[in-house]
């Protein structure tokens, strides 16, 4: 869908848009990230604007995801055209989103904005990689730092998560910059408008399934009731939220070397070499739990185990007031084992003991929707009989000795070997999530049952 500005008016001078130019180095090869949408349009007419003063080489990228039909075409046409009219180099690619999104023996499934993100930095990447530039601008606003920083909110984010949309993403081929955070949305369409540029409205940014466009359209308007600052808030907390954690990340590589140790300790002094890490319990108890609960998610990460806040503390229990012998087996598969003077944490496979975590169950109506962070989704659940009674399903992770009947195949298999066939593993085997309905598993994230008759279920992944 194409949308207008009005017609320009008499002349003046020209308007400004809010952009970090401190991003923007003089004979930075540069290329912005162009949909077509009010946004991207807005940053390559102010960087094009400004190319002569800032010394950019500028150039549009354009990735057509195979999704929308004649609407996708139209964007691509548009923002050729675009580019062609202010003489810039043009780079396109297509793929093909939905495809790419379905699972395979390699891969669980992706919802269609997981794959859309994976393959549209994947596409960045190699033009980086071809040597034609140095960077590539992607046109996020402040109005998506702060649905960004919601979402995270939502899902239980930690403070690094708080974060939100870095200003500067670094990869091996180069960075990706984000010089338009300074901008609300309101600006952008205020300057779009003013020096008469028309951009493109995608259709599905209107549609309440996907989870960030209904913390667009719902949940921010109506907390905004209650602080119509929340944006800036929320943007602001971000920056913060960033700064810290940098701070941590210098305070965690001074002090973490003190404290964490290789292998085990040996009479006489010195240690051995074997798997895992240790912590000296007594180290760690004098510092502050802030820096605790860092201590241990580092090394937890360092042993490919990262930690949810409920791991963290009892891990934190277990380092501080255990008792030499005693050991702790997590559902990521971090073992835990306190001695007199250290918590050592090795990792193995997940047992049958803790390969499920009981207690996540969550009622659903039928018709219903419902918001489950936990597992990192929302699920929609949509019925075509109008007269049917209500119904309560429940939306839970999986159990040793469930069953399903996957599409087209002869009977009912164990979930088990479903996601040994999808080759997940750790803590997304342990939260894998399943709709029970009626006393059967009617959805199962990552593969299609046989449908349920008169009911659809929608899932979409939390960004």
């Amino acid at each position: 869908m194409r949308r207008t500005a009005p017609e320009k008016s008499a002349p003046r001078l020209s308007p400004r848009l809010p952009v970090d130019v401190a991003l923007l180095k003089p004979g930075l090869r540069l290329a912005v990230a162009l949909s077509g949408g009010a946004d991207s349009v807005a940053l390559l007419r102010s960087l094009a604007q400004q190319s002569r003063e800032l010394g950019l080489v500028l150039h549009a990228a354009h990735l057509h995801h195979g999704l929308r039909g004649d609407e996708a075409d139209g964007d691509l046409e548009f923002a050729r055209s675009l580019a062609a009219e202010l003489k810039l180099p043009f780079h396109e690619a297509h793929v093909d989103t939905a495809a790419e999104s379905q699972p395979a023996p390699a891969k669980p499934g992706e919802s269609i904005e997981e794959a859309a993100r994976r393959l549209r930095y994947a596409w960045f990447r190699q033009l980086l990689a071809s040597g034609e530039l140095d960077a590539i601008a992607t046109a996020h606003s402040r109005d998506d730092q702060a649905e960004t920083v919601c979402a995270k909110f939502l899902r239980g984010a930690w403070t690094e998560g708080l974060g939100g949309i870095h200003p500067v993403l670094e990869f091996p081929e180069g960075r990706i910059l984000r010089p338009l955070l300074p901008a609300t949305r309101i600006e952008i369409e205020a300057y779009l408008n003013a020096i008469g540029q028309s951009w493109r409205e995608d259709s599905s940014n209107r549609q309440l399934i996907y989870t960030r466009n209904r913390i667009r359209h719902e949940l921010l308007p109506q907390l905004e009731t209650w602080n119509p600052q929340l944006r800036d808030h929320l943007a602001q907390m971000s920056a913060l939220a960033r700064d810290e954690e940098a701070w941590w990340q210098d305070e965690l590589a001074r002090v973490a070397p003190q404290i964490l140790m290789p292998g085990r300790p040996v009479r006489g002094g010195g240690r051995a070499a074997a798997d895992g890490l240790a912590i000296d319990v007594t180290r760690l108890a004098a510092l502050a739990p802030a820096m605790q609960r860092r201590l241990l998610r580092h090394a937890a990460s360092q042993l490919g185990a990262p930690l949810d806040f409920p791991s963290t503390e009892a891990l934190r229990g277990l380092a501080l007031d255990g008792r030499a012998g005693q050991k702790r087996e997590l559902a990521q598969g971090l073992l835990a084992e306190r001695t007199p003077r250290e918590l050592r944490m090795t990792v193995g496979p997940v047992s049958a003991s803790t390969a499920v975590e009981p207690g996540l169950r969550f009622p659903v109506e039928v018709p219903g929707e419902i918001l489950a962070p936990v597992f990192g989704l929302c699920l929609k659940i949509e019925t075509s009989v109008s007269s049917a009674p209500p119904r309560t399903a429940t939306l839970r992770n999986w159990r040793p000795g469930d069953r399903v009947t996957l599409r087209h195949s002869s009977g009912p298999r164990k979930v088990k070997e479903v996601l040994e066939r999808l080759r997940v593993t750790g803590t997304a085997r342990t939260l894998w999530p399943v709709l029970e309905l009626d006393g059967r598993i009617a959805w199962m994230q990552g593969v299609e049952l046989e449908p349920e008759h008169g009911i659809n279920i929608v899932a979409t992944h939390l960004d």
